[in-house]
């Protein structure tokens, strides 16, 4: 069920084709501090509702 290496080549093509290859690593360095802060979130806000058992 996941991506295969001809899937992933595709996908590398087209970033290349619609972005340009100056922007792909400016586009892959800020989804990655995207997913760095989305679970962070995530773990502050399982430790909060850790805290609410009263």
């Amino acid at each position: 069920m996941g991506l295969g290496t001809a899937e992933l080549l595709i996908i590398l093509v087209l970033l290349l084709l619609v972005f340009g290859g100056s922007q792909v690593p400016r586009l892959a360095r800020s989804l990655g501090q995207a997913q760095k802060e989305f679970s962070s979130g995530l773990e502050s806000g399982m430790s909060d509702e850790d805290g609410d058992d009263d």
